[in-house]
């Protein structure tokens, strides 16, 4: 990794998620606030998709509607992951895997490939009607391990900036 020769492990784990300068950009972004609105909006396609899918590999019902909920739940997906990179450029001076969010965005890879190879086997015709749905099951199944990784970082975040405003009140 980029670590300077001499530093340890230890030193870098304590690095604050988000630099003074960082957290400054980062609340300054008109980013930071499309991706505020587009998670919990791609969060409500996913549970709907979620609900289809499963109905249809339940009761055959409904093929259609589970088909392109997938189809519009990849693209809220695309939307933003591309806004997101967009965000880390802005906040973190790269598009993607700076430190703090390295291992967040290596595993979107994952749930980015998986939606693709959905949308390439739906184009194709290369997967049944139930390979293709268990296909959005195992894209979905990362997408929440994904979701889960972010709400932690956000959750992080919300912990680390009380403790900085103690820190500085108490130095003041």
């Amino acid at each position: 990794m980029n670590q300077p020769l001499g530093t340890s492990e230890k030193a870098t784990a304590v690095r604050p998620l988000y630099t003074p300068e960082e957290r400054a950009r980062r609340d300054a972004s008109p980013w930071t606030l499309v991706q505020g609105i587009l998670a919990p909006v791609q969060f409500l396609i996913f549970g709907v998709s979620l609900y289809l899918v499963l109905n249809y590999l339940r009761t055959g019902e409904y093929h259609d509607a589970a088909i392109w909920s997938v189809v519009i739940k990849t693209i809220a997906l695309y939307t933003i992951m591309v806004t997101g990179a967009i965000w880390e450029k802005v906040v973190f001076g790269k598009y993607l895997f700076a430190h703090s969010f390295f291992w967040e965005d290596v595993f979107s890879m994952l749930v980015i490939a998986l939606h693709t190879a959905y949308l390439v086997a739906l184009f194709t015709g290369s997967l049944n009607d139930r390979e293709l749905m268990l296909l959005a099951l195992a894209a979905y199944f990362t997408y929440v391990i994904n979701a889960g990784q972010f709400i932690w970082k956000l959750r992080m975040a919300r912990l680390e900036a009380p403790a900085k405003a103690g820190n500085e009140a108490v130095a003041a």
